[in-house]
């Protein structure tokens, strides 16, 4: 099993690297190309990318260290195996057993030439003291490492924040958060769901301030393995996205635009609280993410979403006017790098702005949806300015025919730059995704 495993990180390590892919993702097109089903060598692997892919830029760091060239100019295996060998070695503190086997591990897997090229740089890795090797950095640069994000993120951090609530911020951001689920309430009622979800080993406690959602306490068993999974009777969802559909506060009868609708998060909640009454047009450019939708509306129960492949830059086939708009784009998702880590090592400083931009084509093209009186819902699950409360600037600016209205329910901080009707959830402070939602109502 072991074996297994550390041939899928390796091969997976090199997928993220070579076609920039998420964990998920690589993770996926390796096991079916290597043929590996094993669910314990699947979630070991898992465990082994993730981790070493969150804590990149420190490993990469004491690699440099003792190798007297370039990481790059390794092949891709070899450059996997480095970085797993040193995060089982040095983070985990493994010591010199755990270095011998994972080496062995490495020569069964990538044969004894690949190893051998590397066998003194393994034995420097061993003998590095990380407190000394940090000695005469920046802090900048000390507190990049130690809390493994990239320089320019930590600077923008220190900025928004200041120094002691960003290292909270950053440090926060190294662990995964809570697992979320949202009670479907199409299914069945709440109080029968609770039943039956405890009758199958899961331990839940209510969050505070919103209608159907729950924290995982426990699980004797993968969630999506469950029967209640299965039946439709609950939703994976972040208390950040269940936020979203709330402020949006959709109505039975109610025609919606929800764009950027995949993987169906907030269609089937917006479902939900609609009790399947009105029409949702759910708006998607991905037909991969699509078919996920699809298949999570079946799983759902919802009746009253109608699918549509479209760009959200451009004008919409749609002439309808809508009650209400929800638009979730995509960004750097720098409130979620606890989940998604390889995200934070594609990204530059001027990410932001360049995503902005994207952001900005998708929010004028849903403002010309929305009906008098109607609203329109723009979050993201980005903490930066550039993309909500400076892009929120720009669109009251561009369309003195919205106005800001209070987001509700209140579960977090008030936006910045003085748009307090706007709502941030922080990691550190709300144990959930970093997000900011804004409620815009049209005059």
């Amino acid at each position: 099993m072991i074996r297994e495993a550390w041939s899928i990180a390796i091969e997976t390590l090199s997928w993220i690297q070579l076609h920039r892919l998420s964990e998920r993702l690589a993770l996926a097109k390796t096991a079916k190309q290597l043929g590996i089903e094993n669910p314990e060598a699947l979630n070991l692997a898992h465990k082994l990318v993730l981790e070493t892919t969150r804590r990149k830029n420190l490993i990469d760091y004491i690699i440099s260290l003792a190798l007297p060239r370039p990481l790059d100019e390794l092949k891709l295996g070899q450059q996997a195996f480095l970085r797993l060998f040193t995060y089982e070695v040095k983070i985990l503190n493994g010591g010199l057993k755990r270095a011998v086997d994972v080496a062995k591990t490495g020569r069964s897997i990538l044969g004894w030439r690949e190893i051998e090229e590397l066998e003194e740089t393994l034995g420097k890795i061993l003998s590095i003291q990380l407190d000394q090797a940090l000695n005469g950095l920046s802090d900048e640069k000390k507190v990049s490492l130690l809390t493994c994000h990239p320089t320019w993120f930590v600077k923008y951090c220190f900025k928004l924040l200041g120094r002691g609530e960003a290292i909270k911020l950053l440090e926060k951001s190294m662990d995964a958060p809570p697992t979320y689920i949202r009670i479907n309430t199409l299914k069945a009622s709440e109080e029968k769901i609770l039943k039956e979800m405890e009758s199958e080993g899961i331990t839940l406690e209510k969050v505070n301030g919103l209608r159907h959602t729950y924290m995982v306490v426990k699980s004797e068993k993968p969630l999506s393995r469950i029967k209640s999974f299965k039946k439709g009777l609950f939703y994976v969802q972040d208390k950040a996205s269940c936020l979203a559909a709330e402020v949006a506060n959709p109505k039975p009868g109610m025609t919606i635009l929800d764009v950027c609708a995949a993987p169906g998060a907030k269609t089937t909640y917006l479902a939900q609280l609609m009790e399947n009454k009105g029409k949702i047009y759910s708006i998607d450019y991905s037909k991969r993410r699509m078919k996920v939708w699809r298949n999570e509306v079946n799983r759902m129960g919802v009746k009253i979403a109608v699918p549509i492949l479209a760009d959200a830059c451009k004008p919409l086939p749609l002439t309808e006017l809508a009650d209400l708009v929800v638009l979730d784009p995509p960004c750097t998702s720098t409130g979620v790098f606890s989940k998604a880590p390889s995200t934070k090592w594609r990204l530059t400083k001027r990410s932001p702005l360049g995503m902005a931009e994207l952001q900005w084509r998708m929010l004028d093209v849903c403002s010309g949806h929305v009906r008098e009186g109607g609203f329109l819902i723009y979050s993201t699950c980005s903490i930066t300015l550039e993309e909500n409360e400076v892009l929120i600037e720009r669109f009251l600016r561009w369309h003195p025919e919205f106005k800001l209205v209070e987001a509700s329910p209140r579960i977090g901080l008030p936006g910045f730059r003085g748009l307090k009707e706007c709502q941030r959830l922080f990691p550190h402070i709300h144990n959930c995704n970093g997000f900011f939602v804004a409620k815009l109502q049209k005059q």
